[in-house]
C-alpha cells in the first residue's frame, strides 16, 4: 500500500487549520515556500486541488475539506500509538546484567531505593561471569568491570579507579598473633580471589619477604573472598567499592594503608540506540545518585581520582 509523505501530510493539515500557509510555517518552524511545496507536491501525488489559492489567502477545495478530515484522524491515530509506545518503555521489566560479586555486594543492597522511586520498573538482574552479546542475550544494560573499552557501545564510567588493600575481620587484630604490621601477615591466612588480584604484587609493594604468596584457599568470586575474611577464616586482599559497606560497618577493617591501583573501574554498558530509552535513562540517573554516595568512592587513602 502506498501512502502520501508524512511531512506532507502533516503541512497539510496545519495549513487546513490555520487557512494560511504562513502560520503554518510558524508553528512548524519551517518557511512559507517550504509549506508550498509540501502541499504542490501532496496534491500532484493525489491528482486533485486541496486549496484555492486566493490573492492573500487560501481556502481548502471540496476535496480538501472531504481529505483533511481523514489526515486529522490518522495523524491523532499515530500520535496516540506512539505516546502509548513512549508509556510502554518507561515502565515494565528492565534486565540489567553484571557480574555476581557486584551484584552481591554493590547491587542488590541498593534496589530497594530503585524500587522506591521507580515502582513501575521491575529490575530484573542476570549475574553472568562473561562478557554479554547484546545480540543473543536479552539484556538492556549491563554493569561491566574493565578499562572502559567496548568498541560500538555506549559506555559511562560508574565508579572510579578501585584500590586493592588487605582487609580483614576485626577479631584478628587480637589474640595469639595479632595483625599489626605488614609482617604479621605470616601468621595468617591469606585468602585468595584467583580472577582478580594478585597477593605477590602487594606483598612486594609492602616490603614482605619470605612468604609464600600463594599459599592459602581461593575463591572464583569476590563476594565469597570477602564473606569468609568477614567469618575472621583470614585475610583477603579486597577490593574498595564491594567492600565499601562492610567497611563501613565495621565488619571488615583495613589493617595497613598500603594499597594498590586495581587499574579497573566499573562502566554502564549499553547498545548506543539504547541509552535513551527512558527505563534505561531512570536507571543510570539512579545507579550515578547511589554513586555519588558510595563509602568505596573514600576508602582509598590517598583519594586519588581513577
Amino acid at each position: 500500500m502506498r501512502l502520501p509523505p508524512l511531512n506532507a501530510l502533516r503541512a497539510f493539515e496545519v495549513a487546513a487549520r490555520c487557512l494560511s500557509f504562513s502560520k503554518a510555517a510558524d508553528e512548524l518552524s519551517v518557511t512559507p515556500a517550504a509549506i508550498s511545496h509540501q502541499i504542490k507536491g501532496l496534491e500532484e501525488w493525489l491528482g486533485v486541488a486541496l486549496f484555492k489559492r486566493l490573492n492573500r489567502a487560501v481556502m481548502l477545495t471540496d476535496e480538501g475539506q472531504t481529505y483533511v478530515i481523514g489526515v486529522r484522524d490518522g495523524l491523532s491515530t499515530i500520535n496516540m500509538a506512539t505516546e502509548k509506545l513512549g508509556k510502554q518503555d518507561a515502565v515494565g521489566p528492565l534486565t540489567v546484567g553484571t557480574l555476581p560479586s557486584f551484584a552481591v555486594r554493590w547491587l542488590l543492597p541498593r534496589l530497594s531505593r530503585f524500587r522506591e522511586q521507580y515502582p513501575d520498573i521491575d529490575v530484573r538482574l542476570d549475574a553472568l561471569d562473561r562478557l554479554t552479546d547484546f545480540a543473543k542475550d536479552n539484556v538492556d544494560l549491563v554493569i561491566r568491570y574493565g578499562g572502559g573499552n567496548y568498541p560500538d557501545l555506549f559506555v559511562e564510567r560508574l565508579l572510579t579507579e578501585e584500590s586493592l588493600f588487605p582487609m580483614c575481620s576485626p577479631s584478628l587484630l587480637e589474640g595469639k598473633n595479632p595483625l599489626l604490621t605488614p609482617d604479621d601477615l605470616r601468621n595468617h591466612t591469606l585468602l585468595h580471589d584467583d580472577l582478580r588480584v594478585d597477593w605477590s604484587t602487594w606483598l612486594a609493594a609492602a616490603g614482605v619477604k619470605g612468604l609464600d604468596p600463594t599459599k592459602g584457599p581461593s575463591f572464583n568470586d569476590s563476594s565469597m573472598v570477602l564473606m569468609a575474611a568477614i567469618a575472621g577464616q583470614g585475610v583477603a586482599l579486597g577490593r574498595s567499592t564491594l567492600a565499601a559497606d562492610d567497611l563501613s560497618a565495621g565488619r571488615l577493617i583495613k589493617p595497613f594503608e598500603m594499597e594498590l591501583k586495581a587499574g579497573n573501574a566499573y562502566f554502564i554498558v549499553c547498545p548506543k540506540e539504547y541509552a535513551e530509552r527512558p527505563r534505561i535513562v531512570a536507571f543510570r540517573n539512579w545507579l550515578f545518585e547511589e554513586a555519588a554516595s558510595d563509602p568505596g568512592r573514600f576508602m582509598s587513602s590517598t583519594n586519588e581520582d581513577g
